[in-house]
């Protein structure tokens, strides 16, 4: 069969491994594999399949330093979940028989209790006969830490299949953002990178949810998952009928060939493996020494890295060699060099350097303070209504008051100019329509306490290249938050002063574990701004993947969201905000929200602010090509968001209801957090639409920058006076750049 498109040449510069211990793990995951029922007779396998397809190979090649009985235990874990994967299509995705599916997925996880004491069902078919083999052979020589992480990693595998299934009967082709975070679920890299863990080094617990840790695991996750679409499309589209591959959804998404689809993809695999060895290498040893790890800790980390590493280059190499692939003139020869043999496709060292340098370099040329003339804008797609709190007016003049009382128009970042010109009550008005005065004044400070601390960061700590200081600030405003009565320390400025206020007026009668979330989303916010200001000093424009999902929390979504739910309460169970489906809606209305934004702060911040830190630059880098254009990608993906939002609303979430049998109260209130989710797209809009913050003639009048009488003081450098930390004046939030 001629194959759909020639594969690229792919970015690899350490070469693969194999493990001494190969044939070892081939025999002995035979051997299991028939024991669990998994060959003649099962219906998906015979013995004939699994020798072709080699496993054992790609275990050696992914894990080339563990010992003999480690390599064939990983083994069986792979024989396992490529199986699973086979039987859920026989069973569940050719008939789309997603009752029967649901019904055996929803048994696998008791066949992974966290205490090996606790009983597991008799197993009924060979995936759930090798699960509870697995995991009891496995668990004991790891930690509580891990086994915890590791299982909600196999649910997640396991559990993504369904949204696989329900794309497949619907004939829906996922957006290029929604793929990528289903992926890594469905794709089970983030499982592999348990299993890592298990070969190498555990990772401490402490540190194992950083941003670092957790940017490690996700770009070897999507460079798995990508490599594997490239050389997986005409098995499982042109074969299996799959919608779950990242070269169709490219394909579809721009309109083009499959050759342009591949090559974009490959494009987008070689940014993630550079936003890998940009973390390892920057990220990880300032985690190490912010957090104090001891030698044994820094060492498994980085054992934990390698074995990342190790397994992509492992598991590109298997690739080129499994008949379970299309792999036909993969393995390139350097006729400089005459390399032949495991570990030498990526050897061309000179076409290697040719493909990659300049995509590595053109992240770093960006030329600040570009005139770029007026924010051009496209059509939005808007499909709900806008409606506005009649307390509108009143929360101005109360909101102007507040930012009076706390003193950030006093710092020289922001002036009464500033604050009616960015209008942010009127935000609050269109966010939450239906907000008494106090939920409203609330809403509205929020908001500007999150732009105020957007613009301070880059003024103050940007400008002085000062990333210690802010890092310092950025403890200091978590201790502002007390969970449990904690000492607060006293307000060295107005940005401390305004999130004293607003933590204690906010979490009053805030229950410990939505107050523990909301401490977590404002965290995420704050820390998000010290990442652009390490971007900011090293003049770097993100990787796109890692951009949008860091533009959520320097959007302030997850302080959204958090504030959106604080009006539920408990009528939605926290299972029904971890589910996929309300997950996908709240990220897609996120996404949408943050692409808008960056659409109309172009100017502000390529001309005004020389920041990088904007979407449809962002794209402009990676695909090197010009503004308007850079910009019809984004407001497509912003349309197909917007049509994702409206997807899952109208198909999913009915889907889930009936998945957790929920009664009709919780559906009428998921209902209305849906509205909720709408009054911020629509007030968002609205918002953008109306005030001065963005227009040219104020940028040109205001140029974004310090006041002219005054220049803004670090609390850490002093220029203020220490300032009580009281209650002192009367949501949803969101925060604009």
């Amino acid at each position: 069969m001629t194959q759909p498109f020639e594969l690229p040449h792919f970015y690899m510069p350490y070469p693969a491994r194999l493990n001494p211990h190969v044939d070892e793990a081939r025999a002995h995951s035979t051997v299991w594999a028939c024991e669990m029922g998994m060959l003649e007779g099962s219906g998906v396998w015979a013995q004939a399949d699994l020798e072709a397809h080699d496993y054992g190979l790609l275990c050696a090649y992914t894990h080339p330093d563990c010992d003999g009985p480690a390599l064939s235990l990983i083994t069986d874990w792979y024989v396992w979940v490529f199986f699973f994967d086979d039987h859920f299509l026989e069973r569940y995705k050719r008939t789309q028989d997603r009752a029967a599916g649901k019904a055996h997925l929803d048994r696998l996880p008791l066949f992974m209790p966290l205490d090996l004491a606790t009983a597991v069902p008799e197993p009924e078919n060979p995936v759930e006969a090798g699960l509870a083999d697995l995991w009891a052979r496995t668990v004991p020589s790891m930690s509580a830490d891990w086994r915890r992480r590791f299982a909600l990693a196999t649910e997640h595998l396991l559990n993504e299949s369904m949204w696989e299934l329900s794309n497949i009967d619907e004939g829906r082709i996922a957006n290029p953002v929604e793929y990528i975070e289903m992926r890594r679920k469905v794709g089970g890299a983030p499982w592999s990178a348990g299993l890592v863990e298990y070969a190498s080094a555990e990772v401490p617990a402490r540190v194992a949810g950083s941003r670092p840790l957790r940017v490690l695991m996700e770009t070897f996750s999507d460079a798995v998952h990508l490599r594997n679409d490239l050389f997986s499309y005409q098995r499982e589209v042109e074969d299996e009928g799959e919608n779950s591959n990242g070269v169709l959804v490219l394909e579809t998404f721009f309109g083009c060939t499959t050759q342009e689809a591949a090559d974009t993809v490959n494009d987008i695999l070689t940014s993630r493996l550079h936003q890998f060895e940009h973390t390892a290498l920057t990220e990880v040893p300032a985690l190490a020494l912010d957090k104090g790890l001891t030698p044994d800790q820094v060492a498994a980390v980085a054992a934990y890295t390698k074995g990342l590493q190790d397994w992509q280059s492992g598991g590109h190499e298997w690739h080129l060699r499994s008949s379970r692939y299309m792999n036909e003139g993969a393995v390139s020869v350097s006729p400089r060099h005459g390399l032949t043999g495991p570990g030498t496709s990526a050897a061309d060292i000179g076409a290697l350097l040719a493909s990659a340098a300049a995509e590595r370099l053109r992240a770093y040329s960006h030329v600040p303070f570009q005139k770029v003339g007026p924010s051009l804008l496209p059509d939005f797609r808007m499909p709900f209504p806008l409606a506005l709190s009649e307390h509108l007016d009143g929360a101005r003049e109360r909101l102007a008051g507040w930012m009076h009382w706390t003193g950030m128009l006093r710092e020289g970042v922001w002036d009464e100019d500033k604050l009616t010109a960015y209008d942010l009550a009127l935000c609050s008005a269109g966010l939450d329509p239906d907000a008494t005065p106090e939920a409203l004044d609330l809403s509205a400070q929020w908001l500007a306490w999150g732009a105020y601390g957007d613009d301070y960061y880059p003024l103050v700590f940007g400008h002085r290249r000062d990333l210690a200081a802010a890092r310092l600030t950025t403890r200091r405003l978590s201790a502002c938050m007390p969970l449990d009565g904690e000492a607060v320390p006293a307000p060295a400025n107005g940005m401390e002063r305004g999130l004293c206020d607003l933590w204690a007026r906010t979490t009053a009668e805030m229950p410990p574990g939505e107050r523990t979330a909301l401490k977590q989303s404002v965290d995420a916010m704050t820390e998000s701004w010290v990442w652009e200001l390490s971007n900011q000093l090293q003049n770097r424009i993100p990787d796109p993947v890692d951009y949008l999902e860091m533009r959520r929390a320097t959007f302030g979504s997850d302080l959204t969201l958090s504030l959106c739910r604080r009006g539920r309460g408990p009528a939605i169970p926290p299972e029904v905000y971890r589910s996929g489906p309300v997950r996908s809606l709240e990220n897609a209305a996120m996404d949408y929200g943050c692409l808008l934004n960056d659409v109309f702060s172009y100017q502000k911040e390529i001309e005004y602010e020389g920041e990088i830190h904007n979407g449809v630059l962002v794209v402009q880098n990676f695909f090197g090509v010009d503004y308007p254009t850079a910009l019809g990608v984004v407001h497509d993906l912003m349309t197909q968001r917007m049509r994702q939002f409206e997807h899952v609303a109208a198909n999913e979430l009915p889907v889930m209801y009936d998945d957790f049998d929920l009664p009709e109260e919780t559906r009428e209130a998921v209902r209305g957090y849906v509205l909720d989710l709408q009054n911020w797209l629509a007030g968002v809009l609205h918002w953008h639409q109306r005030v001065d913050r963005y227009r040219a003639p104020y940028l040109a009048r205001r140029a974004h920058g310090f006041l002219p009488d005054a220049r803004p003081a670090s609390p850490l450098l002093g220029g203020f006076q220490t300032l009580s930390c009281g209650v002192g004046h009367s949501g949803n939030v969101g925060g604009p750049s």
